[in-house]
Formats: structure tokens, sequence, C-alpha cells
């Protein structure tokens, strides 16, 4: 039975995941700005009034903790407006760069003498971050702001392998969720399923490793 903190818990994918690893039986914290009825009928530990953008909020999470040890953070949390060049809103851009580039940082900083050896990570990136597959330009705010999220999560893979914790980074395929607008490929079940078949396959072989949610590896 592992311990497990979801955020962005309250929808989408998260509280999927949320609903699948309490089903199989994992001790799930989850963590998210508001609450949903949807969360709180999965009967887990539900950390509400999370802001990864705040140092204070993220600081007061980790001291509820107590002394709760981790054996998986997944770090879902996240925004998406849209940036053309004519339509450049650097506040949005910045905003997008808070919520899904240093966000995550700094809640996977602050949790970080709570994880057990052979614990995991795994950042909730997508493939719009890919520079190799940006074929198609626009939304600056969203593919910066992810791309810059797969760098530190690399970063934190290498820093992490003494301590024997492996990091992932997941793209969930083109889920349908209210930041798609309900449009997408997948259900937020299936996504949630294929992301925790590659967590749960994670090596510190494979750590930092940018895979889809349907185990293809994704270039960079």
């Amino acid at each position: 039975m592992a311990n497990a903190l979801i955020t962005g818990a309250n929808r989408g994918i998260g509280l999927a995941l949320c609903r699948l690893l309490a089903a199989r039986g994992d001790r799930v914290i989850a963590a998210c700005r508001s609450s949903s009825p949807e969360l709180e009928s999965l009967g887990v530990r539900v950390e509400a009034g999370l802001d990864v953008t705040s140092h204070a909020s993220v600081a007061a999470l980790a001291q509820r903790l107590g002394n709760t040890d981790l054996d998986l953070l997944v770090n879902n949390a996240g925004i998406m407006t849209h940036e053309s060049l004519d339509d450049l809103d650097f506040d949005r851009v910045r905003q997008q760069l808070e919520i899904n580039s240093l966000g995550p940082l700094r809640l996977t900083v602050a949790l970080l003498d709570r994880f057990r050896t052979d614990a995991k990570i795994a950042f909730i990136t997508s493939r719009m971050s890919s520079l190799t597959d940006n074929t198609s330009g626009g939304d600056y705010g969203y593919r910066m702001s992810k791309a810059a999220l797969n760098m530190a999560a690399v970063s934190l893979a290498r820093d992490l392998a003494a301590r024997q914790i492996a990091v992932a980074v997941l793209h969930p395929g083109w889920v349908r969720t209210s930041m798609t607008g309900g449009q997408g490929q997948l259900a937020p079940e299936e996504s949630a399923a294929g992301l925790l078949a590659r967590i749960d396959a994670l090596t510190l072989a494979t750590s930092g490793g940018f895979w889809h949610v349907n185990g293809d590896r994704l270039p960079w």
C-alpha cells in the first residue's frame, strides 16, 4: 500500500487518478485549490486550498502532512490559455509559467524530505512542449511552460538518482476535460489508467524519460 499525493485532484485527470489509486488500495492525498463533490465522494484525504504559486501555501501543505512519507507524487495541476503571435498576452504567459513550471518544482522541493527510498515523481506535461514536434506554432504560454517543466523534471531525475527516486515526464494524451473544452480522444479514466501503467513501469534506468500515455517514447 503506497502513499500517493496528487495535485489538481478535484476534476479531470487528477480526479481519475485519485479514483484508480484508491480503488487499488493506495492511501491517497488529494491536493487541490478547491474540492468537489466527486472528490469528496471517494473517501480519500482531501487537502484543499493548495496554491502551487504560493510558497506559503505549499509550505503549509508540507506542514499538514506531518510525518507522512510519500511513495508517489503526481504533479498534475496546470492551466492552459491560448496565445497567438497576434494575441501575445504576457500576463497569461507568465501565469502559465508560474502554475505549470515553477509550481510543480516548488511543491516537489518542499516535499523532498517526505520521499521514501524508491519513491516516484511524475510530471504531467504535454507533447505540445516538444520542440521537435511543434509543427503548428502558437500557444506560446502553454508550450513554453511545459517545456520548462520538462527541463526541471529531467534535472530532478539526475539530482535524485542517488536517493533512488525516479522521475517520469508524461503526456496524458488528448483528454476530454474542462481544459480541452470536452474535446479529445480519451476519457479521463482511460488517460489515468495509462498514466498509472507508465508510473508503475518507471525505474531508475528509465528515470527522466518523456513518455506518451500509450507507452511510446516522445521526442524532446
